[in-house]
């Protein structure tokens, strides 16, 4: 499969920050959903996020709506068809999977399964004909990523990233202080995202091989998220460490990471992401003033406040937003707010973590030059 060039895939993501559609210049492989006032959205894995998000969240969706499921667990499909008035014909498992290309109902295509399955079926929804939708982290490496980008490009279909805060209001007033510099230029930023696991040994988080990683794969993308949208910029270089005071639980995982950012404007950041650890916070010091995100990446209520106040915004369903925003994306050529450059250019920083700490915490050049994947 044709890999996509760094020099292309620079000016493919800032194109999507202008508002040109990534694929603006190709039909639809789905020709019938410019036609339609909802796409039909079909979840693969139906684990927690799945059950408790997502299909409660399309329920209410006002461009897209629950068109069917793919499961591995026969018991599920008859659940989730009762529950959600979801015809037969539209209900897939993993090995008939491939013949969802001959159903009309199925637009969109959300991967949410373990990390190591997103590529194998994102792709496998691409050849499908179907756009998809791939819960984050993109994929386990960037080599990956590039290939489910390809295999969309080829096959003419969208691509979204499970980013959902893109979609939220907090978040986009902080997008919006940065483009005003409505406090002045940034001088610093620092973003922590984690939580205490000990409940459960076994979950698929804790194998690598369905994981990719531990922390940083989980809730440190959260954490690179919030440092680039929160300065608009990408960084130039991250120097990280790793630790952990919990080895008989997390064997095979990363616990703790932290991790130091420089930006090319100059200014300065630092994330922590662990799965051993609570916090939820983004938090930019700047020439006149400072703006913050505490609770900055849980579903809801989020909450924000600045120095000169409180932030105060009106809080629904996130994965809502974000499911309509791409479905409007599709029907009508609004920009993608998180496309799957943005998927990559987060890998890339996650390799590279990786690799300084690999390395004795040596600093790692990042190869960003532009300024880009910031959504919106």
């Amino acid at each position: 499969m044709k890999k996509i060039s760094r020099r292309n895939f620079n000016n493919t993501l800032a194109k999507s920050i202008t508002g040109v559609t990534l694929a603006a210049n190709v039909p639809f492989a789905c020709a019938t959903t410019t036609k339609k006032k909802k796409l039909g959205i079909a979840l693969v894995g139906l684990g927690r996020y799945s059950t408790y998000q997502l299909a409660p969240a399309l329920q209410n969706a006002e461009h897209c709506y629950l068109a069917g499921i793919v499961t591995g667990t026969p018991e599920k499909e008859e659940i989730w068809a009762s529950k959600y008035n979801i015809a037969k014909e539209n209900i897939y498992n993993y090995e008939n999977f491939d013949k969802i290309k001959n159903n009309d109902n199925i637009d969109v295509i959300y991967v949410v399964l373990p990390n190591s399955m997103h590529a194998d079926f994102s792709i496998r929804a691409a050849k499908a004909g179907k756009h998809a939708i791939c819960e984050k982290p993109m994929a386990i490496n960037v080599e990956e990523c590039d290939a489910i980008i390809a295999a969309c490009n080829k096959n003419k279909v969208k691509l979204g990233i499970g980013y959902r805060l893109h979609s939220e209001p907090y978040t986009q007033e902080i997008k919006r202080f940065v483009k005003e510099k409505t406090f002045g230029n940034i001088r610093y930023i620092t973003a922590d995202a984690g939580y205490y696991s000990n409940t459960e040994p076994k979950q698929w988080r804790l194998d690598k091989k369905l994981s990719g990683g531990g922390a940083l794969m989980n809730m440190g993308v959260y954490a690179i998220q919030s440092i680039i949208y929160g300065t608009g910029e990408n960084p130039i270089s991250v120097t990280a460490q790793e630790f952990s005071t919990r080895p008989e639980y997390f064997k095979d995982t990363d616990e703790t990471i932290t991790a130091q950012f420089e930006f090319k404007s100059g200014l300065v950041g630092t994330i922590m992401t662990s799965h051993n650890v609570s916090a939820n916070r983004l938090h930019a010091k700047c020439d006149n003033g400072w703006y913050e995100l505490d609770p900055a990446s849980t579903y809801i209520p989020l909450a924000g406040r600045t120095s000169n106040g409180e932030l105060n915004f009106k809080q629904e369903s996130q994965q809502k937003l974000q499911m309509d925003d791409f479905a409007k994306h599709i029907l009508f050529d609004t920009p993608n707010l998180v496309p799957g450059e943005m998927g990559k250019r987060d890998m890339i920083i996650v390799e590279a973590i990786y690799k300084s700490i690999a390395e004795g915490g040596k600093k790692q050049s990042l190869d960003f030059t532009a300024n880009y994947g910031f959504g919106g």
